[in-house]
Parts: structure tokens; C-alpha cells; sequence
């Protein structure tokens, strides 16, 4: 699995309406730390080694700005800068050194379905620590698609990641091993469907969601176990409308993991997770998944 070009995804940067009020929920609910201030953005981090996991900025409503990813070497970094651009990709910022506090070198791309797509490396880290009930890094990225088939190649043959499993309606895609980095949702709009923030354990979880829910946020979905990936899983709803999850124990792959598509990725009637107890998704978590669209140029 060293063959990658991509070590992982480090953060995401959103757009929201009310960013004092997303700070007090990221850092007293969520469980995040605010690091650092500039430019008109709120740097929030996990209790894991990047530096940052969630850029928080001004706007006047939620979009998804960029989703970053880590390259695993300077010569990686250039290497993806080139194939992006020559598979379509618009170039918008070339590599350079990067403007925010978590600093090294990085370049950004707008991707021909319209999100927009950053890459680092040499940024700052910091020791690792584990802490129970909070979010220790990013898990996932999950992005709606009307065109899933073409995204997943251009994840595939530009970025070099490895499609794991396919159901109905999702392509789970990997670039070290976790079992999915990144999933592309079939959707009718093109956006973001919601940030999955990993959990240190399954006990985590469950006391999060509980920390949450005393805040006057309800369960969205779960808590319950998917099925690609196995991980666990309890969706919630920002003030500001984006999906977020809490998530543990994803699967680990490595070469001899073995695909499965959407005929094996099938539930009894009326069952949404491995374990059959997660209640129906809310008609507010389902709303809101394909509420949020991308930021524009």
C-alpha cells in the first residue's frame, strides 16, 4: 500500500453564516481546539498530528471551500500538480509555498465537477495524542456526484487512489489503509454530502453522540455500523446545515482486499446498517445532505 501518491486527507475548509457560533460548536460541543487565527479564518484542530483539520470562514451560507490531502513526498506533490491539470483539472493556485499557519508547500485545483481540491506537503504536525470522547483526525470526505463514474476515474487515474467497494448509490475510495478516504454519492447535484471525524474508539462514539445530543443536537443516523468500511457510525447536523459524523473502527485493507460491488452490498427490508438497529435517517440529516454546494471560483 506505500505505492500511493497521497498519505491521507488532512482537512477541510467550510463557509458558514455565523462563524462565532460554529466556533463555540466545533470547540465545546464537537470536541475541537481553535489553534490559530488568520486572514479571516478559524483553524480548528484534533488530538491527532495535523495541525489543523477544519478551516473555518466567513460566508453567507455553508459551502464546502476545498478538501485537502497530504502528498507523501515533495516529488509526489509536483508529480500530482502535473497529471490534475492534464486530466482537466483547473489550476488555481500553483505550487508555492502555503499561506496558512500549518505551512510547507502546496498547490490547488478546481476539479471538472467543481470542488475544490488542495495538496500538501512538509506542513506542520504535532505529537499525537489520544483523548476519549473527541475526534483524533479526519476519516472521510463523502462527495456528491451526478456523474459518479467519471469523479471515481479521475480519483482513480490521477490521484492514484484504489476503489474498494461500490455499492448502489457509492463509491468508496482509498489512499493508504483505511478503507475509504473519500466516497462519491450519486446525487442529482454536485456538493458536499458530509465530513466523517474519527473517533479514538467504539466507547468514543457513543459518548460523543451523547455529549451532542445534550447540547440540543439530535442523531441524524445511527448510531449503527456500515457496511463498506464496517466502521461505526452517528451522523448530526451543524447549526449551519452540513452533515458531520462521528466515526470508529474502519475497516484496514491492504492489496489482498477483495472488491465487492453493488449486488453484495445489499440489506434485509427495513435495515440501514450491519447491525439492524440504526433508526431511518431524519428527514433533516437527508435534507441536508444535498444541501451544501461547493464554493464557487
Amino acid at each position: 500500500m506505500s505505492d500511493f501518491p497521497l498519505a491521507g486527507l488532512r482537512s477541510v475548509e467550510l463557509s458558514t453564516p455565523d462563524l462565532e457560533g460554529s466556533v463555540d460548536f466545533y470547540t465545546r460541543v464537537w470536541g475541537l481546539e481553535e489553534v490559530a487565527r488568520e486572514q479571516g479564518k478559524v483553524f480548528l484542530a484534533a488530538t491527532g498530528s495535523d495541525f489543523h483539520v477544519l478551516e473555518l470562514k466567513p460566508g453567507d451560507a455553508p459551502l464546502l471551500r476545498k478538501v485537502t490531502f497530504r502528498a507523501r513526498s515533495r516529488e509526489a506533490l509536483a508529480t500530482l500538480e502535473e497529471t490534475l491539470v492534464a486530466a482537466g483539472c483547473t489550476l488555481l493556485r500553483a505550487l508555492g509555498p502555503a499561506d496558512s499557519p500549518a505551512g510547507g508547500e502546496r498547490f490547488v485545483v478546481r476539479e471538472p465537477q467543481g470542488s475544490t481540491l488542495e495538496f500538501v506537503f512538509g506542513d506542520k504536525t504535532k505529537a499525537e495524542r489520544i483523548v476519549p470522547n473527541v475526534p483524533l483526525r479526519l476519516a472521510h470526505v463523502n462527495i456528491n456526484s451526478s456523474d459518479i463514474e467519471a469523479l471515481t476515474a479521475l480519483y482513480r487515474s490521477a490521484l492514484g487512489f484504489r476503489l474498494t467497494d461500490r455499492s448502489k448509490m457509492m463509491a468508496f475510495l482509498c489512499c493508504n489503509s483505511d478503507h475509504h478516504s473519500v466516497v462519491l454519492a450519486e446525487a442529482d447535484v454536485n456538493g458536499l454530502n458530509h465530513i466523517a471525524f474519527q473517533m479514538p474508539d467504539l466507547e468514543s462514539v457513543m459518548r460523543g453522540s451523547g455529549r451532542v445530543k445534550d447540547a440540543g443536537y439530535p442523531i441524524g443516523w445511527g448510531v449503527g455500523r456500515h457496511g463498506p468500511g464496517d466502521n461505526v457510525f452517528a451522523y448530526f447536523v451543524d447549526p449551519t446545515g452540513v452533515v458531520i459524523e462521528y466515526t470508529a473502527e474502519v475497516l484496514q485493507v491492504d492489496d489482498s482486499y477483495r472488491f465487492r460491488g453493488p449486488s453484495e452490498w445489499v440489506w434485509p427490508p427495513g435495515r440501514t446498517d450491519h447491525w439492524g438497529i440504526a433508526p431511518p435517517k431524519s428527514d433533516d440529516c437527508k435534507k441536508a445532505q444535498v444541501s451544501v454546494s461547493f464554493a464557487g471560483p
